[in-house]
């Protein structure tokens, strides 16, 4: 049975059509002194204000009820148990076994997994910190690209601190040339280390640049590439032709966009040293026991899981603006666009079934108070409502006075602009308000505090998706285009066009060298 086949789905439609359609906030705080208690909550290191989203008690119990009708626990359960959940594939799901302790009191099913993660984790670590130690080392380039990249490159721009002693950390991942090259002339081949991260080892943009900067390496005079290159990945004979011994591997039953906690994760490791990584790991394990063992009306992550459910399918808002005011999280929208666009953006059920109903909405944003002064005039003023994160620190990192009363006083004058709006003007000036938001607040940008808001991003979006019954797990979407890329790489070099659509002959034609 599909999502909207069910009587609680049918309930919440017809709740939707007698009353949420109409809901105005500033009437509900207006009858309700105690809404902001009800709809915020404590979780680990993430205080969450939900109070400015278009819901009310009966609204998130009837999303509770569709929960339970669409076995949402069980699901959860099946997952932390290491259960093949990612059927089209027939994997289990365990990235949170990752971040676990390395022994648990009483029978450990996952007990060998358990001991291949840590101890793969420590030989990281211990590689990260003769890095960091190694003066000779001035600059490490990751090599990847999706999850290889977006995760570590989101946590290196949030966590490294600039003040301390260590190698500079770049990333390359577009197979634009023109990204590698504006790079490689500000590097010394005898005092960098090149990352590769592909767990086959075969992902073409990644080998492309790979190959690029190897040969640079040797143009320059490098001449030990077991010393200036490491893989990340787990075809350790591909990675020792290419010429390199160090490499750290991981398992089929880590996704790439859920990666960073594992041997993807070294760059971060570079950055911020071992116990700077272990504490992330501890913040993403505190969310995940929050997740796994907390009553579902008071289980964050499910919150947010089933709000999103409540504005794609009764709503139908398309998408989401997240707005993180902390410039160090500049690159937190970009990987919250994968996570979630790459995990929930399916058409087809468990059962290969068209869904009759939307999946996942867009995800786009940038840091605030930059967005102000570029796409908050449609947020505030355009013709479709779109909802709005704003992700804000409590403390800050720099010492610049008055700056971050002021960041804080914009992220919160926004969330309550799109709510009260400006109804006294007409015209131009009027703004119609009632225009939803939520709030993540963490009290400083650390680690700890980073780990548990990636993790509560990752099991809000595995809540949704477990809602409308699909595969958050697989991305079949994203091989299509690399198979016909091989195809039209090659007729590019010979100018071949049989059997190509008339647009593509077309342009192949007009390309071809």
């Amino acid at each position: 049975m599909q999502a909207q086949e069910t009587l609680e789905w049918q309930a919440l439609q017809r709740h939707f059509d007698d009353q949420g359609a109409a809901f105005d906030l500033r009437e509900a705080f207006a009858s309700d002194a105690q809404r902001f208690a009800e709809f915020s909550q404590e979780a680990p290191h993430v205080f969450a204000d939900l109070s400015r989203n278009l819901i009310d008690a009966p609204t998130e119990a009837l999303l509770m009820a569709l929960a339970q009708a669409r076995g949402l626990k069980a699901q959860r359960d099946a997952m932390f148990a290491g259960q093949p959940i990612n059927a089209t594939e027939g994997r289990a799901v365990l990235h949170t076994l990752l971040r676990a302790p390395e022994r648990i009191d009483g029978p450990d099913p996952l007990a060998h997994q358990r001991a291949q993660v840590h101890a793969t984790l420590q030989a990281m670590l211990s590689f990260a910190e003769r890095v960091r130690a190694d003066r000779a080392i001035t600059d490490v380039v990751n090599i990847g690209i999706g999850g290889s990249d977006l995760g570590p490159q989101m946590a290196v721009l949030a966590l490294q601190d600039p003040a301390q002693a260590g190698p500079r950390l770049h990333f390359v991942s577009n197979v634009d040339g023109h990204e590698l090259a504006a790079l490689l002339p500000q590097l010394q081949a005898n005092s960098t280390l090149f990352v590769v991260a592909s767990k086959t080892f075969t992902t073409i943009e990644t080998l492309t640049n790979a190959h690029s900067a190897r040969d640079w390496f040797l143009a320059q005079g490098g001449r030990d590439v077991a010393r200036h290159f490491v893989a990340l990945t787990t075809n350790v004979a591909a990675a020792a032709e290419f010429g390199i011994s160090n490499t750290f591997g991981f398992w089929d039953w880590v996704g790439g966009r859920y990666s960073l906690w594992s041997a993807i994760g070294l760059p971060l490791a570079i950055a911020i040293g071992a116990q700077g990584f272990q504490a992330l790991l501890s913040g993403a394990h505190a969310m995940d026991e929050h997740f796994r063992t907390a009553p579902l009306a008071r289980n964050l992550p499910v919150r947010l899981g089933l709000l999103d459910v409540w504005y794609r399918n009764f709503h139908g808002f398309a998408s989401r603006s997240v707005a993180p005011y902390h410039s160090g999280l500049r690159r937190l929208p970009a990987y919250l666009q994968q996570l979630e666009m790459e995990s929930n953006g399916k058409r087809v059920d468990m059962q290969g079934q068209h869904v009759a109903f939307q999946t996942s909405p867009v995800l786009w944003g940038e840091p605030g108070t930059n967005g102000q002064h570029a796409f908050f005039q449609m947020l505030h003023q355009g013709t479709q409502v779109t909802p709005v994160e704003f992700v804000g620190v409590v403390e800050p990192s720099h010492r610049l006075p008055g700056h971050h009363r002021l960041l804080l006083a914009n992220l919160l004058a926004q969330a309550q602009a799109l709510m009260v709006g400006r109804t006294d003007a007409g015209g131009h000036r009027h703004f119609p308000g009632n225009r939803p938001s939520t709030l993540l607040m963490l009290q400083r940008l650390d680690p700890t505090s980073l780990g548990a808001l990636i993790a509560l991003q990752e099991h809000r979006v595995f809540t949704s998706g477990a809602i409308w019954g699909i595969n958050s797990f697989d991305q079949w979407g994203v091989e299509l285009g690399k198979v016909l890329a091989r195809d039209i790489e090659q007729r590019l070099a010979t100018g071949q066009v049989d059997g190509l659509d008339p647009a593509t002959a077309a342009w192949v034609q007009r390309l071809a060298s």
